[in-house]
């Protein structure tokens, strides 16, 4: 044989359908996506008291949906308050539904080697924002989003793409909590309007 190394490829006995599982999983992708939701209802939606915040999940993977690469949320920021602080590697983009506020970011200086190291920029930028406004957070900057009215909440729908997770990059870190935070709530409506009732 031409090649040096034909002894080495020529070694192993395991055996595996590996090309044939692909082809049987791409066979039953359609009847698997017909029975993914394509509407999704408010009562569809789950409420979390997460440490990010107030959140109601419009999209995301475990929802049964028919969204491959989105995850989307709308956050309700009570009067006054503010979100948690984190740090992910995907960029993300929040609309402003209702209120107004302002955004603090925090750029890192990152290496991605065998391994992810990333450093905190002591830099803070502030970016105030509106109802109908985009609010852009680039890749690995920590932010934070803080309800400038006292008197009414703040509504924010977040999407964020879902890839980075696949390549197994879903580095995501939190760094501060929300102040409403506490483990184990379980969420109605009439918990929801009384978290974000005026204070």
């Amino acid at each position: 044989m031409a090649w040096g190394e034909s002894k080495a490829w020529m070694t192993g006995t395991d055996n595996q359908q590996l090309y044939q599982d692909l082809l049987d999983d791409a066979a039953g992708a359609p009847a698997r996506n017909a029975k993914r939701r394509k509407v999704l209802h408010p009562q569809d939606m789950p409420w979390e008291m997460a440490r990010q915040g107030l959140l109601k999940h419009l999209l995301n993977e475990q929802m049964n949906t028919r969204m491959e690469s989105v995850d989307a949320y709308m956050q309700i920021i009570p009067p006054g308050s503010r979100s948690g602080k984190h740090r992910h590697l995907a960029e993300e983009c929040l609309y402003v539904l209702e209120g107004r506020g302002y955004d603090l970011h925090q750029d890192c200086d990152v290496e991605i080697t065998d391994t992810y190291h990333w450093k905190v920029l002591d830099e803070v930028k502030r970016y105030e924002w509106e109802a109908g406004d985009v609010i852009y957070i680039p890749p690995n900057t920590v932010h934070q989003h803080f309800n400038a009215d006292p008197d009414r909440p703040v509504r924010l729908i977040s999407a964020i793409n879902r890839i980075y997770e696949k390549f197994g990059l879903n580095d995501l870190e939190q760094i501060e909590d929300a102040p409403e935070y506490r483990p184990g709530v379980k969420l109605s409506a009439e918990s929801v309007a009384e978290l974000i009732a005026k204070k």
